[in-house]
């Protein structure tokens, strides 16, 4: 698969399709994969932050989870097929794991989030598998307590929704102690998925305004729009400099 360097960070160029078929790919070889789902304000973060960029490009496969991703290649005048949403690319690989008797482990959100999001991919997914389930909420000392009961569970992939980059940096110290085939930061993927935070409509989600829609959903992110136009001149910079 070709990649994309945007701002240091290496990025696959990728179809939705491609990127199910290498994690099921990862699956099968189970060497303790991870999968980031890079989009502009995770790509910005990481000029000013040397551990996740350093985790970035040791992941197996970093998809264009973004619109603005998406842009700066092309920008940049390198392909880059389509965006691939972490939140869609979960659903793709829940929707194909029954068949494929792939098992997952829900770790990260509030209280109670993950049960209800697998309560509602079994409502999905008929067949599905989620081995196990665990909110966020963690201290230190609670983590090796964490790291038993996911490898006991022995799920094929583990879903983090800690938050960037914590989510990122939490999977990459655990990695070899885990021993999970895959391992994906999904960020908010669980509390859409258990209701309590509403998707873009598919309308502007197509018009690539899900970041609009977010911000005027939950108006504290609208700080975070700040980091779009820094991304763009760095993008733009980036160019101009070859």
């Amino acid at each position: 698969m070709a990649r994309v360097k945007i701002l240091g960070i290496e990025v696959d160029a990728v179809t939705m399709a491609q990127a199910v078929e290498r994690v099921e790919n990862l699956i099968v070889q189970k060497k303790s994969s991870l999968v980031a789902t890079a989009n502009a304000e995770m790509l910005l973060n990481a000029t000013h932050d040397a551990e996740l960029k350093k985790i970035l490009n040791a992941a197996d496969l970093v998809v264009p989870d973004g619109a603005g991703t998406v842009w700066a290649a092309h920008h940049l005048g390198f392909e880059m097929p389509e965006r691939v949403a972490g939140f869609d690319l979960v659903q793709e690989l829940m929707k194909i794991s029954p068949a494929r008797e792939i098992k997952f482990f829900l770790f990260g959100a509030a209280p109670s989030i993950a049960d209800k999001a697998k309560l509602k991919a079994e409502e999905l997914y008929p067949g599905i598998k989620i081995v196990g389930t665990r909110n966020g909420y963690f201290k230190p000392e609670d983590e090796p307590e964490i790291i038993s009961q996911i490898k006991s569970s022995q799920p094929d992939v583990l879903l983090a929704a800690l938050g960037v980059p914590k989510q990122e940096k939490w999977l990459f110290k655990h990695k070899d102690e885990l021993k999970i085939p895959v391992s994906i930061g999904v960020g908010g993927t669980f509390d859409v998925m258990a209701g309590v935070v509403r998707r873009a409509p598919l309308w502007m989600q197509k018009a690539k305004l899900e970041w609009l829609f977010r911000a005027m959903l939950q108006p504290s992110r609208a700080g975070r729009l700040l980091a779009l136009p820094k991304f763009v001149w760095k993008v733009h910079k980036q160019k101009v400099n070859g």
